[in-house]
């Protein structure tokens, strides 16, 4: 594989983890402050978060449940799906040098 696809590859990779723990941030904050709605200009940034994320999470909320925990839920797709990155990351690191 060409070392230019491999950059674009690891890359694309980076910016979707990023965009996974920009969500978990956001959800974690929203968890803790139910009333705080976005407005402007961060409300089109988490906008396109959710976008570029749902996808891929609704997908594994399909085949992983939630966790109860007392009457806490815990969403384990989102880290699975953060693992399953880094990984693929891990593989498409480019070896320079």
């Amino acid at each position: 594989m060409p070392i230019a696809l491999q950059f674009v590859i690891y890359y694309v990779l980076f910016f979707f983890w990023l965009l996974l723990v920009a969500r978990i941030v956001v959800e974690l904050v929203h968890s803790f402050a139910r009333e705080w709605v976005p407005a402007g200009r961060p409300a089109a940034a988490l906008e396109v978060v959710f976008s570029a994320t749902d996808p891929p999470v609704k997908l594994l909320r399909r085949v992983i449940p939630v966790v109860r925990i007392g009457g806490v839920g815990l969403d384990l797709s989102i880290m699975v799906l953060l693992l399953v990155v880094f990984i693929l990351m891990s593989i498409a690191r480019p070896a320079v040098g």
